[in-house]
């Protein structure tokens, strides 16, 4: 199946400068051994980006420009049977990219494996970064005004999956246990394994649903491992739970309609740690998408 592998060059989601340097990076390294196509979106430079904490809105303009453009151009690859893998850039533009998958899918479940739930709305949120509010917008829960450019259906939360969340604030987690979607924490992918865990959250994404969608955030990783994230969330899981998580997905990839991986921020990295895991993660998930049969039947749970 043909490959297209978009760079969301963007930082505006979040107040730390640098995620937007991310996919250019990546997709550089990329070139190595990825001989198929690849599109860059970059923010306008002539941007000047807001970082104040105490505002709620945070370059909200210039994330809906960035991400009608993002998505419309992943829709209309996704028509051509392109399977879609976009590379972040901050959490903000995933709200793009799974719509792009419900829009061109129609019934979808999602997978989001992160520190941070996603789950903020403009009246919950401490910090107004905006990619904080990311998760609740694609679920339809509050946040509308981020996805005017999406005229498809949302991502119900009953086939939503968080997997590896450590961080909420009071405000968010009455978000979530109000949203019905399906948590499982840090915690426990430790104590159940990640196998046991993924195969809940493919269950639950992919029941009744075309297949899923795929969001993994860096940030699930321990920073001592994995320091090259915007905001990065200690006792998280190891390099080696990482690439489980990974193998899981790549096992089971003929359920999985797009992925992305997100947060790389290089000016955080040490070592290029961070860029190492990244690359290692994008190179078994691109060798699964161009493998990937293109009419296979779903499995349905």
């Amino acid at each position: 199946m043909r490959t297209m592998i978009f760079g969301a060059g963007t930082d505006l989601g979040v107040h730390i400068d640098g995620a937007d340097l991310g996919p250019v990076q990546l997709m550089n390294d990329l070139k190595s051994f990825y001989k198929g196509e690849s599109m860059l979106l970059s923010k306008d430079k002539s941007i000047i980006k807001s970082r104040n904490l105490s505002d709620r809105r945070k370059n909200e303009y210039e994330i809906e420009k960035f991400n009608s453009l993002l998505y419309k151009n992943i829709v209309d690859k996704t028509k051509e049977e392109y399977f879609p893998i976009m590379i972040g850039g901050d959490r903000s533009a995933e709200m793009a990219s799974a719509f792009a998958s419900a829009k061109s899918n129609i019934d979808v479940g999602m997978i989001w494996i992160a520190s941070h739930a996603g789950y903020d709305t403009f009246e919950s949120t401490v910090s107004g970064n905006l990619n904080g509010l990311s998760l609740a917008a694609i679920n339809g829960y509050k946040n509308s005004d981020l996805r005017s450019y999406h005229d498809g259906k949302i991502i119900q939360t009953s086939k939503t999956v968080i997997v590896g969340v450590r961080n909420m604030q009071s405000g968010e987690k009455d978000n979530v246990r109000y949203s019905g979607v399906t948590v499982f924490t840090t915690q426990d992918i430790k104590e159940k394994g990640v196998e046991t865990v993924m195969e809940e959250a493919f269950k639950i994404a992919g029941f009744k649903t075309k297949g899923v969608h795929i969001c993994y955030d860096l940030d699930i990783i321990d920073p001592d491992i994995c320091p090259g994230v915007s905001i990065p969330e200690f006792d998280g899981i190891s390099e080696e739970e990482a690439m489980q998580i990974n193998e899981y997905i790549v096992k089971n990839f003929k359920d999985v309609l797009s992925f992305d991986l997100v947060e790389f921020n290089p000016l955080r990295d040490v070592d290029r740690k961070t860029e190492q895991i990244a690359l290692n993660i994008l190179a078994q998930i691109i060798r699964a998408a161009e493998n990937k049969k293109k009419f296979e039947q779903k499995t349905y749970y």
